[in-house]
């Protein structure tokens, strides 16, 4: 199955192609497609856990409280309540909105380590088939590796392909923020790659971070790795359309807005991660400023303007990126919209010169990864348009700290 990372470019008519048979395909048969609920799941169960549980005499909060009343009740308990907490719910609090982010990296080191012990198992139980037991020796292998000491996992959930959201930087001290946002056939698995390192998030996010270091060492700055969505697998059904963004759109808000502090935020959306960012971008906080998208299928609308949103919206795509021949429209639901590339969308289009494929965007050294930092630290005037006239930065001056009220 091809993916929007490793496919072959795409011809306009093949594309065009696929999606009539789609369209046909739900006219003839409806939405078929449902993934089969199988028990309680381990984040559930924790969650349920928590929902009965009690400290110090007192009943817990409901794990959905508003985020705020949450972050008092953390505040109220003494470091040993903490402790036990996280030993003791561990998944509920590591995705916990409004708990303190030290304390969800703690629960979910602890929950990595859990879910490990259960695959170390798996590898060993001859129910399963060699493909399964070799799965569950992956899946083991990467809980192992993100549950080492100085890893900061943000969140994390072990059901079906899996999810997870990492941080490097100080979160609580940052001045300025960045969140990726990546694409097709992300998961546990392709949370982070050996090859092709950059692009996979772990890798976007420590190129992206090493990069605002580079760019502005006096700013404090934090990177989040965000794959806390379930993506689409393959140009399927799913990244044709918007469902999976929509769910994820949900899941990305309920962070932003709980974001310690308040740092200025920028997003960083690579291929249908821009499809997600579009459709959340509405009801982003005051305080994303700017959303970037690279190698984009579209977001959702015709004009930037449409997205709702007061933040700065930069775009770029390479020259050899193969998605630049996916149809930029809208019918029934299928494709995403116009190209955010055309001067009609009205982006802020930077140059992506030397970056190469539709995964290179990140890569370290690249001029698309050094506008990319620019944005992240709030040096906008350092950013490279893809026209000699500079339109990119028209309007704009340099802030490193100061966001939207």
């Amino acid at each position: 199955m091809t993916s929007f990372d490793t496919s072959p470019q795409l011809s306009a008519w093949r594309a065009l192609l696929a999606l009539a048979v789609v369209f046909v395909m739900l006219a003839t048969t409806g939405w078929t497609a449902v993934r089969h609920h199988q028990g309680t799941t381990a984040l559930e169960a924790s969650r349920t856990a928590w929902e009965h549980g009690r400290i110090g005499g007192r009943e817990l909060p409901e794990p959905d409280t508003a985020p705020g009343r949450l972050a008092r009740f953390f505040a109220s308990l003494s470091a040993a309540q903490r402790t036990e907490l996280v030993h003791e719910y561990a998944l509920a609090v590591g995705n916990m909105n409004g708990a303190p982010v030290e304390l969800r990296y703690r629960a979910n080191r602890i929950a990595l380590r859990q879910q490990a012990r259960i695959e170390r198992k798996r590898v060993r139980d001859n129910r399963l088939s060699p493909a399964g037991q070799q799965e569950a020796g992956r899946r083991m292998h990467r809980y192992e590796a993100m549950s080492v000491a100085g890893r900061q996992i943000l969140a994390f959930d072990p059901e079906g392909s899996g999810r997870a959201a990492e941080v490097f930087g100080d979160l609580d001290q940052a001045e300025r923020i960045s969140v990726v946002v990546p694409g097709v056939d992300t998961d546990l698995l392709t949370f982070q790659r050996t090859r092709r390192k950059y692009s996979a998030p772990v890798g976007m996010a420590q190129a992206l971070y090493a990069a605002e270091r580079e760019a502005s060492p006096s700013t404090r700055t934090a990177v989040i790795a965000w794959a806390d969505y379930t993506s689409p697998d393959g140009l399927g059904i799913d990244s044709a359309t918007a469902m999976r963004a929509e769910n994820g759109a949900v899941r990305l808000n309920a962070l932003l807005r709980t974001l310690p502090g308040g740092a200025p935020v920028s997003m960083f959306c690579h291929s249908y991660g821009s499809v997600l960012c579009g459709v959340a971008a509405h009801t982003m906080p005051q305080r994303v400023t700017d959303i970037a998208v690279a190698g984009s299928p579209g977001m959702r609308v015709e004009k930037a303007a449409e997205l709702g949103t007061d933040a700065q919206v930069w775009a770029m795509r390479d020259a050899d990126d193969w998605v630049q021949d996916v149809p930029h429209l809208e019918v029934g639901g299928l494709g995403h919209g116009e190209d955010p590339m055309a001067r009609a969308f009205g982006a802020r289009v930077l140059s992506s010169r030397d970056a190469e494929g539709h995964g290179g965007y990140f890569v370290p050294g690249t001029d698309s990864l050094r506008n990319l930092a620019g944005i992240g630290t709030g040096a906008y005037r350092s950013v490279e348009c893809a026209d000699d006239a500079g339109a990119c930065r028209e309007g704009l001056s340099d802030t490193t700290t100061a966001g939207r009220a």
